[in-house]
């Protein structure tokens, strides 16, 4: 298992190197948010591209420990780093923007906004240093589009795109992600007390065996089933007409 998980890790530092040069760049640009996610992506780039990495800590009313968490993996592996505090920015856009639609619909859409501005931060920061984005998004979440459109889902590579969650977990563990981060349940810290199962109805683990085996109960096969169909025009380009 470990033999496979060291094979598995080289692979993907070896794709990260081979993606970034193609397109040109100098290096890589990451949000660090001290999820497990983007642990595993910091500690396989900061090892493709060891002085040309830069990890961004972006709190838009997120939690302390979020911070803190980002700020050890970033000093477990060596990773410079820059802190943008993105709450002036989210309570300016706020009020700029018109009141409209439904109420129920307000809170998700006001949390989508923090994704987009990380996207924003991130990709001004690569402009400037001719470095590419590199997003955190696993299988498992790409599949039922648990992510935000332009936003976390913005991005120039996806090295765990291919991973459930399942596979993240032993990478982070070959990799000695800090165990605090790979036990505390996973969250896109979006607001207080969030986590990612609870929002999506479903576990983790039913998700990654559905997609490695094709094999569910009926009603978290619907369930997922629906997801994936309902979130196709975020894993797509926009439709083009054939005519």
């Amino acid at each position: 298992m470990r033999s496979s998980v060291q094979e598995l890790s080289q692979k993907l530092i070896s794709w990260i190197v081979n993606g970034v040069s193609s397109a040109g760049g100098k290096g890589v640009v990451l949000g660090m948010s001290g999820g497990i996610d983007s642990s595993v992506v910091a500690a396989l780039c900061q090892r493709a591209f060891p002085e040309t990495i830069l990890g961004v800590i972006m709190p838009c009313y997120s939690g302390e420990i979020d911070r803190e968490h980002a700020e050890l993996v970033a000093g477990r592996f060596n990773i410079p780093v820059k802190v943008v505090i993105l709450d002036p920015v989210f309570n300016s856009l706020i009020k700029a923007l018109p009141d409209e639609g439904m109420a129920t619909t307000k809170k998700m859409a006001e949390n989508n906004l923090k994704p987009r501005l990380r996207m924003m931060t991130l990709y001004y920061l690569s402009n400037r240093l001719n470095y590419l984005v590199v997003g955190s998004s696993n299988r498992s979440e790409l599949a039922v589009g648990y992510f935000t459109k332009h936003g976390d889902g913005g991005s120039d590579l996806i090295p765990l795109g291919n991973l459930v969650k399942k596979q993240v977990r032993a990478l982070a563990e070959y990799m000695e992600i800090p165990r605090v981060i790979i036990d505390k349940p996973p969250t896109a810290g979006l607001w207080d007390g969030q986590t990612d199962e609870a929002e999506l109805g479903l576990t983790y683990e039913q998700l990654d065996s559905y997609l490695t085996t094709g094999k569910a109960k009926a009603k978290v096969k619907e369930k997922i089933d629906s997801k994936v169909r309902q979130s196709l025009h975020k894993r797509c380009m926009p439709p083009i007409p054939q005519f």
